[in-house]
C-alpha cells in the first residue's frame, strides 16, 4: 500500500486520466493495409493529469491523484510509475476485473507529428462520492481534465466554495463541460477542443467566449504554431519555442503543468503562459509525455 501523504502537505490534486503509454518511433505514418516497422519503443505511464502531476512533483511540488485504474498488469504499471514519482495515490481507485486506459502512439520524428490508439478503463467511471472533500481543503490547486464529469464537477465546486483555484485541461469537448467550465478559474484548451466547441469560429473569439463562462483566463494550445489566451481583457497570440520536435504526446499535458507551476508561484498569466510553453516544448524532443520533462531551474525566462 502506498504512504498517503500528509493533506496539509499536497500542493495540486488531479482528477483525471491515468494510463500505460507504449509508444514507437517510425519514419512516416503508414498507408492502409501495409506494413510499417517501428524502432524505439517506450512503455511509461501517461494521460494527462497523471502526467502533469508528475512533472510537478519533479518541479518540487506534492500532488494527489484521483482516479481509476483496472486490476490487470496495466494498472500495476500505472501504479509502479506514479509511486516512484512520489504522487499520492489515496484517490486511486482500483476496480475489480476491470481493464486499465491504454494508448499505442506512433511518433514521427521527421515531422514531430504522432498518432494515439487509446482504449478507455473499463471500470465504473470515479464517482461524486469517490472524492472525499476533504482531500480538496486545503490544497493549493485543482487540476482536471474532466474526463469523470460528475466527480469533476463536485469537486469543482468544493473547490470554488473554498476559493481554491481550478485548471482545466480541456482536450476534448466531453460531457458536462459547459458546467465545469463556469466553475473555473483557468480554461486551458486543445486546438481539437476549441475546433469542436465553436466551429469556424477564430481562436480569439473561441478563447473570448471561454472566459465570458467564468474563467478569468481562457487559452488555447496550437502545437507547433504556439498558442493564444484571452485575460485582464487582453488577446495574445504566441508563437512555439523553436526546437526540434521527435514526439508532442506528452506536449498538453506538461503545457498545464507548467502554468500550474507558476500560477503556485505568483507569477503573472503571461510568465506562467512563457514557462508552460518552454516546458512543453523540450519534452517534444524526446520520446513520450514524461521522458523529457526539463528541470524547472533551466529555464532562462
Amino acid at each position: 500500500m502506498t504512504k498517503p501523504i500528509e493533506q496539509k502537505a499536497i500542493d495540486v490534486i488531479g482528477i483525471g486520466q491515468c494510463a500505460l503509454d507504449y509508444i514507437g518511433l517510425i519514419g512516416k505514418y503508414p498507408d492502409a493495409d501495409t506494413k510499417c516497422e517501428f524502432t524505439g519503443l517506450l512503455v511509461q505511464g501517461g494521460g494527462p493529469v497523471a502526467t502533469a502531476l508528475v512533472a510537478l512533483q519533479r518541479w518540487g511540488m506534492k500532488c494527489s491523484f484521483c482516479g481509476v485504474a483496472g486490476d490487470d498488469e496495466f494498472g500495476n504499471l500505472i501504479i509502479r510509475d506514479l509511486e516512484h514519482e512520489g504522487v499520492d495515490l489515496t484517490g486511486l481507485k482500483i476496480r475489480k476485473e476491470s481493464v486499465s486506459q491504454f494508448a499505442f502512439s506512433l511518433a514521427e520524428p521527421l515531422t514531430g507529428r504522432r498518432t494515439i490508439f487509446w482504449r478507455r478503463p473499463s471500470g465504473t467511471p470515479l464517482q461524486p462520492d469517490e472524492v472525499d472533500p476533504e482531500m480538496i481543503l486545503g490544497v493549493r490547486c485543482l487540476l482536471t481534465d474532466a474526463f469523470f464529469p460528475d466527480a469533476t464537477l463536485a469537486a469543482c465546486k468544493t473547490a470554488r466554495k473554498t476559493g481554491i483555484p481550478v485548471v482545466v485541461d480541456a482536450g476534448s469537448l466531453r460531457p458536462g463541460m459547459p458546467e465545469i467550465m463556469k466553475l473555473s478559474n483557468y480554461f486551458i484548451a486543445s486546438e481539437n477542443f476549441a475546433r469542436a466547441f465553436m466551429p469556424g469560429k477564430s481562436i480569439g473569439k473561441v478563447c473570448r467566449a471561454i472566459a465570458g463562462q467564468g474563467p478569468e483566463l481562457a487559452a488555447v494550445t496550437l502545437g507547433e504554431k504556439g498558442y493564444a489566451a484571452y485575460f485582464n481583457s487582453k488577446f495574445i497570440e504566441v508563437p512555439a519555442f523553436p526546437v526540434e520536435a521527435v514526439d508532442t504526446t506528452g506536449c498538453g499535458d506538461i503545457f498545464h503543468a507548467g502554468f500550474v507551476y507558476g500560477m503556485l508561484n505568483a507569477w503573472k498569466p503571461a510568465r506562467s503562459l512563457k514557462f508552460a510553453a518552454w516546458a512543453a516544448a523540450m519534452v517534444s524532443r524526446f520520446p513520450g509525455g514524461r521522458t523529457g520533462i526539463p528541470d524547472a531551474g533551466e529555464w532562462a525566462g
